[in-house]
């Protein structure tokens, strides 16, 4: 997914001054803390509440208070939880939610229905076809705690206001990987040899031989777009049918890949040399829209796509103009950017086109696991347990949130700063952190800004959710090794932190500069009046804010070179909002690193690249 998946979408800051305690939250939270720097998401993400014990679905009744948050009852303590069911799920699942709880199998709600109904429920459970928003979490007047995702996407959930109202979300992440990966080999035979077409044309009396000829899958190349867990199930299979496969992911491990006999390359090595495309990415900001006219113009003519992911990664449009003008030959559907797609989808018509209605979790077997997948995930978190599906806040004690909160956004967007400076497609194995600061070990709890930095490297190229709760995991199932190292500072024991280095080794860097002596890309930063600060990239010291946009550029240190890039995102209406320049001395090299609050467009990113006495450029969305 190159360059634009290993970017994210900028997220804006809000201003805080006192972190307010909803009724949603019970955690004690500081009158005094200074979260300035700190977004509404990521406030949000870390006011989580601890779920109540089971069987106590009663309303909470909260007294505020500086330093305790009282917590009163209004009904009987012995009452099962109910959990409202409100789409089609397997007799297993339903079986274990009984034996534990209230099961009210309401299915096809409106919206406001379901808006009336779960002021009554401690749990729901949904799949794809159920839209679980802002105003669902607000009617259920705090004593709604989980809801569940009966499957992997959870694009119909609004997560920071279930974490606002304090609603645990999990998913079902594994049950149906193998019918999915199944769904897309079915998909893939069934286009190379024109089995629906044939079929409708004999169904219409037809006898058409001659028209329906096919083409071999043997010895040809499949790019596996996204190599998670269907797509290396997929690879496997391929494999099985003769094919050579090669994948696409900035964030797969070189040597799972390697196991199964498949090479990871770059995006654009995958689209250009791929006979067959099967796409298994999620389906991100930075992944919308990823397969478009730009994108169908660089594959080998005749290439053929297969999709069980998510319909938006692909421009339906770009699609049916490739699919005209013979760049891609066929094209098998299971996914739609609208669900279902219009009567009249010119996509859906096209007769080099196979569609199937979003049928990949579609098997009897899969449907049964989901079921007991969600089912237990659900009881344990109305339990108070959690596990590594969940997918929104996790609990901090509120004496670590109110000391680390000014680092908690330094964390992920180092995170997300160092993760779009990787080139190349062989994924990234080694994470260092190193922290420097005046405490004692014992006295300074890392995980938070672990997580932090974890999830600002996998959020932008992944479709998991990382916080608190499952970062280890979720970075050891995709091969990343973590280590800490920590540094002593002589300084003021209340300040938590001085500064904070990430490190990536054995990966390649598509901005040069950032490369440390060891040839790790290295990025460094502090807080500073609140305000996180990118210290250094590299062996270069720079102090540019975190905040917006970013373009490193590598110039020979001369006279001019502020001014001239400066008026070239000027003439844009580009707004710089922070410069700093780092050099090796006087008229040598130099790195500018420029905040911008707005994302230059094509032409004035070439123009910054054509100037002379640049020699490199990057430009990072944070």
């Amino acid at each position: 997914m190159a360059a634009a998946m290993a970017s994210t979408a900028a997220k804006g800051a809000i201003s805080v001054r006192h972190a307010r305690a909803s009724r949603a939250s019970l955690l004690p939270v500081s009158s005094s803390i200074s979260l300035r720097s700190v977004s509404s998401r990521q406030v949000s993400l870390f006011l989580g509440r601890p779920l109540r014990q089971p069987f106590d679905p009663r309303p909470l009744q909260i007294s505020r208070s500086r330093s305790v948050q009282i917590v009163t009852a209004t009904a009987a303590a012995d009452a099962k939880p109910t959990v409202l069911v409100a789409e089609k799920l397997g007799e297993a699942g339903l079986e274990l939610l009984r034996e534990f709880s209230n099961v009210d199998c309401s299915y096809n709600l409106s919206a406001e229905e379901l808006c009336a109904k779960i002021s009554l429920c401690d749990a729901l459970i949904v799949r794809s076809g159920t839209k679980v928003t802002r105003e669902v979490f607000e009617a259920a007047k705090g004593r709604l705690r989980v809801v569940g995702r009966a499957g992997v996407g959870i694009d119909n959930v609004d997560l920071q206001a279930a974490t606002e109202h304090g609603c645990l979300v999990v998913n079902a992440p594994t049950a149906n990987t193998v019918a999915a990966a199944e769904h897309a080999i079915a998909l893939l035979a069934a286009m190379a040899r024109n089995v629906a077409q044939a079929d409708a044309s004999m169904k219409a009396g037809k006898w058409q031989r001659n028209k329906y000829v096919g083409v071999s899958l043997v010895g040809k190349t499949i790019a596996v777009m996204g190599f998670g867990k269907v797509g290396s199930e997929v690879a496997r299979r391929a494999k099985g049918l003769g094919m050579h496969v090669i994948a696409h992911d900035p964030y797969a491990p070189v040597d799972r890949a390697r196991a199964i006999g498949v090479e990871l390359v770059s995006f654009d090595e995958a689209i250009s040399t791929a006979d067959f495309l099967s796409l298994h990415m999620p389906l991100t900001p930075t992944t919308s829209k990823i397969f478009n006219d730009e994108s169908f113009a660089k594959m080998k003519k005749g290439a053929r796509i297969i999709n069980v992911a998510r319909g938006g990664v692909i421009d339906e449009d770009a699609l049916v103009r490739a699919l005209d003008n013979g760049t891609v030959a066929q094209a098998a559907l299971d996914v739609f950017t609208v669900e279902p797609p219009p009567k009249d989808s010119k996509l859906v018509l096209h007769e080099n086109v196979t569609v199937t209605p979003h049928l990949g979790a579609s098997t009897i077997e899969a449907q049964e696991g989901v079921a007991i997948e969600i089912a237990e995930a659900v009881v344990g978190a109305l339990k108070g347990e959690l596990a590594a599906t969940a997918v929104n806040a996790p609990m901090v004690p509120a004496e670590v949130l109110s000391e680390l909160a000014p680092y908690v956004i330094l964390a992920e967007k180092l995170g997300r700063l160092a993760v779009q400076l990787v080139a190349g497609g062989h994924g990234i194995k080694g994470l260092k952190v190193v922290y420097t600061s005046s405490r004692n070990p014992e006295d300074l709890d890392t995980r938070l800004l672990r997580a932090m930095i974890t999830k600002g490297i996998i959020e932008p190229i992944s479709d998991v959710f990382v916080n608190l709760v499952n970062a280890d995991f979720t970075a050891k199932q995709r091969g990343l090794r973590i280590s800490e190292e920590r540094i002593s500072h002589d300084g003021s024991p209340e300040d938590p932190i001085e500064s904070i280095q990430v490190l990536l080794s054995n990966v390649e860097s598509k901005f040069a500069s950032a490369l440390s002596e060891t040839g790790d890309i290295k990025v460094e930063g502090r807080v500073k009046d609140g305000i996180p600060h990118l210290t250094l990239v590299g062996s270069f010291s720079v102090d540019v804010s975190l905040e917006g946009n970013l373009i490193f550029c590598r110039n020979i240190d001369q006279p001019g070179m502020i001014g001239r890039v400066g008026s070239i995102l000027a003439e844009k209406n580009v707004n710089v909002n922070f410069m700093s320049v780092g050099r090796t001395g006087p008229r040598k090299q130099a790195i500018m690193a420029i905040g911008v609050d707005e994302e230059p467009d094509k032409e004035s990113l070439k123009k910054i690249g054509e100037v002379p006495s640049i020699e490199e450029f990057v430009f990072l969305k944070l």
